[in-house]
C-alpha cells in the first residue's frame, strides 16, 4: 500500500483543524462529533497547542497527517513535524489572506525543498477575496524564495466547516474528494525501501503508565519489528540502546497495535526510556546518523519559583520546590522550545517561545495541582561581537481606519517602526516591526484602543541591535495595606482611581496588588473598609454602590500586566499579583538596595 505523510500549517485561527476534522470524517476514520483538538485547553481556546498525528485510507492508500499549531509561540512543535513528511498543506484565510505565522511556516517548508499545496479556505467569508489571496500567496512565495517547482505551487479553493472543496471556484463539489485527490496527485509517494538498513527519527513523546515514554516516529529507511534492539544515536555521538516492546500504527486518532513499522511509515514506539526527539534510531553502530532537528531558540526567560505568600498551601496539592521541579523536567522531554536552568536552587530560570508558550505551561501545571510564583518576563540579550542584541517581531495588526491614530501612536512609543500600511475599503493592514519587550502588556491596551475591533499578530523576525529605553508603563499598582475580606463600599471608593483586578468578598493580603492606578503611581490602600454606620438617617449618605466589574486576572494577563518588581502567584483556583515585598518597610529596603 502507498503511503503519503503531509502536515497541516497555516496561520492561527485559519481552518486547519476543522479542515483536518472534515477530512476524517469524509474518509470515515472520526465518528461525528470527534476532532483533532483533544487537549482541555485547546477545546476551551479554540487553538491547536500540540502538534498531532492521525491517519486515513482513500482510494487504497494511506494518508498519515499531522496536525501543527498555528501560534508563533509554539513554532517549535511545527519545525520538527516538518521534518518527518514530504509535502504541506498550506491553508490560508481567503479574507484575511496571508498571515505572521503563514509566513513562519511556509518559510521552515519551503527551506526543506518540500513543495506545499496551497488551500484557500472560509472562501464562503462576506469580504473574502479569493484570486487576490492567491497573488498574495505567491509574491510571499517568491519573497521567501521559492525555487521555479515550489512557485507552481497547485491551488484548491475550500469550506472546511462545510466539509467541500474545488479545483476551481466555479465547479460545483459536495464534499473533499478534489482535495484528497489533488494530495495522491501531487504528494510523492513516501520512500518505502525495506531492504536498507533501519533508519528512523523521533519528531514528537508520548507518555504512557504502563509503558513509559514512547516517541513518535518516521521511518525512513528499512524494518522496524517488536523485540528488536536499537542504538538510538544523538547529534554529539552518544550512543544508547533498548528493546522495542511495542509499535503502534495509526487510524483516526486510534492508535493500532502492529509487529512491524516499515519505511516510509509514521509510528509510535515504547522500549527506548531515554529516547529524544531528532535522534537517529538505527539497527547497525555504522549507520549513518540522519540530520538533528534544530528548533529556534527561546526569546523570553523569567523565573518559576516556590510560592511565599500568606495564602501558600491553601490550594495547591504541590508546592515545595522539589515538587515544582518534577513537571518542569516531564515538560523539557516533550517541549523543545522550552528550556530550564536548574541551577539556582528552588528558583528555576525558564524560557520560552513567548507569553503565551509560558501561560499554557503554567495552565497546565495549576490543573495538576501545582502552586507557584512566577517573576515577570524579561527578553533574552545576547552579545554579537560587542553588540548587545535583543529579540524583534514583526506586528501585522487588522484594524478599522478610524483607530489608525491611537495604534501607531502607542506603537511608536514601544519602539516600533511602521514597515508597511495597506488600505482596504474601510479598514487598513499595518505592519510594525519592534523590539519583543516593547509588547509585553500591550495587547490589553490594543483590544481598549480598537474597542475589541481589531486583530494583531506578531511573529518573532531574529536578534537585534539593542533599541534603546522604552517607557510603556502607564499604570501603577494599586496595594493592600491590610487583610481582610474586600468589602464594597472600599471597592466602590476606590475604582474612580485606577482599574480593579478584585471583586467584593475577595480575600486580600498586605502587599497584593488589588488593581492599577491611572495616573501611574503606586498607590496604598484599604479595600477591607467598611462603610461608618449611624443610627441616624440623612439624605445623601444611602446612595446606591454600583461596582464596575473588575478585569479579573488570567494567567496571561497577569504575565501582560505586572511589573519587574512583582510576583505573580499561580494556585489551582487563583492568579494573583503580589508586591515582591510585602510591607512597606520591606519595599523601601528593595528600594535602597536596587534589587528585586
Amino acid at each position: 500500500m502507498e503511503i503519503r505523510n503531509i502536515a497541516i500549517i497555516a496561520h492561527v485561527d485559519h481552518g486547519k483543524t476543522t479542515l483536518t476534522d472534515a477530512i476524517m470524517r469524509q474518509t470515515g476514520a472520526f465518528a461525528e462529533g470527534e476532532s483533532m483538538d483533544t487537549n482541555a485547553l485547546e477545546r476551551e481556546r479554540g487553538i491547536t497547542i500540540y502538534s498531532k498525528n492521525t491517519a486515513t485510507f482513500y482510494k487504497d492508500t494511506k494518508i498519515n497527517i499531522v496536525d501543527t499549531p498555528g501560534h508563533a509561540d509554539f513554532g517549535s512543535e511545527v519545525e520538527r513535524v516538518l521534518r518527518s513528511i514530504d509535502s504541506v498543506l498550506l491553508i490560508v484565510d481567503a479574507q484575511e489572506g496571508p498571515m505572521p505565522q503563514t509566513r513562519f511556516v511556509l518559510k521552515k517548508s519551503l527551506e526543506l525543498g518540500l513543495k506545499p499545496i496551497v488551500v484557500v479556505n472560509k472562501i464562503d467569508k462576506p469580504a473574502a477575496d479569493p484570486a487576490n489571496t492567491v497573488d498574495q500567496v505567491f509574491d510571499l512565495f517568491f519573497e521567501l524564495g521559492a525555487n521555479d517547482e515550489q512557485l507552481d505551487f497547485t491551488v484548491v479553493y475550500a469550506i472546511g466547516r462545510e466539509g467541500v472543496a474545488k479545483r476551481h471556484l466555479e465547479d460545483e463539489s459536495k464534499d473533499l474528494s478534489p482535495l484528497l485527490d489533488v494530495i495522491l496527485e501531487k504528494v510523492p509517494a513516501a520512500k518505502s525501501d525495506v531492504s536498507k538498513p533501519l533508519r528512523a527519527q523521533p519528531f514528537n513523546l508520548a507518555y504512557d503508565n504502563f509503558l513509559g515514554r514512547m516517541a513518535i516516529v518516521r521511518v525512513y529507511d528499512g524494518v522496524m519489528r517488536v523485540g528488536d534492539t536499537i542504538i538510538a544515536k544523538s547529534e554529539d555521538g552518544v550512543a544508547h540502546t533498548g528493546r522495542i516492546t511495542k509499535i503502534y500504527t495509526f487510524k483516526g486518532m486510534s492508535r493500532v497495535d502492529a509487529d512491524k513499522a516499515e519505511a516510509g511509515d509514521i509510528a509510535m514506539i515504547a522500549g527506548l526510556p531515554d529516547i529524544f526527539i531528532g535522534e537517529t534510531l538505527c539497527a547497525e553502530a555504522s549507520t549513518e546518523p540522519l540530520p538533528a532537528i534544530k528548533v529556534d531558540e527561546p526569546t523570553i526567560v523569567l523565573h518559576f519559583l516556590v510560592n511565599s505568600s500568606p495564602f501558600a498551601g491553601r490550594e495547591g496539592k504541590f508546592v515545595t520546590g522539589r515538587q515544582i521541579r518534577d513537571p518542569l523536567e516531564r515538560e523539557l522531554e516533550v517541549n523543545v522550545g522550552l528550556h530550564v536552568d536548574f541551577s539556582e536552587g528552588d528558583r528555576f530560570r525558564v524560557s520560552g517561545r513567548g507569553e503565551l508558550h509560558i501561560s499554557i505551561l503554567l495552565e497546565n501545571m495549576r490543573r495538576e495541582g501545582y502552586e507557584l510564583a512566577v517573576s515577570q518576563p524579561q527578553v533574552i540579550m545576547k552579545e554579537n561581537n560587542g553588540v548587545k542584541e535583543e529579540p524583534f517581531e514583526e506586528i501585522t495588526i487588522d484594524i478599522p481606519s478610524e483607530f489608525q491614530g491611537p495604534v501607531m501612536e502607542k506603537l511608536g512609543a514601544r519602539g516600533a517602526i511602521l514597515k508597511d500600511l495597506k488600505p482596504h475599503e474601510n479598514s487598513v493592514r499595518l505592519i510594525f516591526e519592534g523590539p519583543t519587550r516593547g509588547l509585553f502588556g500591550y495587547r490589553s491596551q490594543f483590544v481598549i484602543d480598537t474597542k475589541g475591533e481589531g486583530i494583531i499578530a506578531t511573529r518573532v523576525v531574529g536578534f537585534r541591535p539593542f533599541a534603546g529605553e522604552i517607557k510603556k508603563r502607564q499604570t501603577g499598582s494599586m496595594l493592600s495595606m491590610v487583610a481582610g475580606k474586600a468589602a464594597g463600599y472600599a471597592l466602590w471608593n476606590l475604582q474612580e482611581r485606577g482599574v480593579l483586578y478584585i471583586g467584593p468578598g475577595t480575600e486580600v493580603y498586605e502587599g497584593m496588588v488589588i488593581g492599577n492606578t491611572a495616573k501611574g503611581e503606586e498607590m496604598v490602600v484599604n479595600p477591607v473598609k467598611g462603610k461608618q454606620l449611624t443610627n441616624v438617617r440623612a439624605s445623601g449618605t444611602d446612595e446606591a454602590i454600583n461596582l464596575v466589574p473588575p478585569y479579573t486576572l488570567s494567567i496571561e494577563r497577569g504575565l501582560e500586566v505586572m511589573s519587574d518588581d512583582e510576583y505573580l502567584e499561580v494556585t489551582p483556583q487563583s492568579v494573583r499579583l503580589r508586591k515582591q515585598g510585602l510591607s512597606e518597610i520591606e519595599r523601601s529596603r528593595m528600594r535602597r538596595s536596587g534589587g528585586n
